[in-house]
């Protein structure tokens, strides 16, 4: 089971929900995003742009490591794995 953890702004589009269970294998970060997908289609639209890329305001973690510096959404998930969905903070 992989979990994935919703930040507050996109509880929304998943009925109020805050954390996922995926219960089927997958085996990238891309994988497990399009497994919530089939569930809440509203999720992945605030996540993924119209590219197939994360949005530049949002950052991805897998097992709290940005998969930026990793290998994006084809970073490897395995059985355990949470990955957390986190708006970008910015200011100055």
């Amino acid at each position: 089971m992989i979990t994935i953890e919703l930040p507050r702004a996109l509880q929304q589009y998943a009925h109020g929900s805050t954390v996922m269970q995926v219960d089927h294998p997958c085996a990238t970060v891309n994988e497990a995003l399009t497994a919530l997908e089939a569930k809440f289609p509203r999720v992945l639209d605030s996540v993924i742009d119209e590219r197939g890329e994360v949005r530049t305001h949002v950052n991805v973690f897998v097992d709290a490591r940005s998969i930026r510096f990793l290998s994006g959404l084809a970073t490897p998930v395995t059985e355990g794995s949470t990955i957390v969905i986190v708006p970008a903070v910015s200011g100055g």
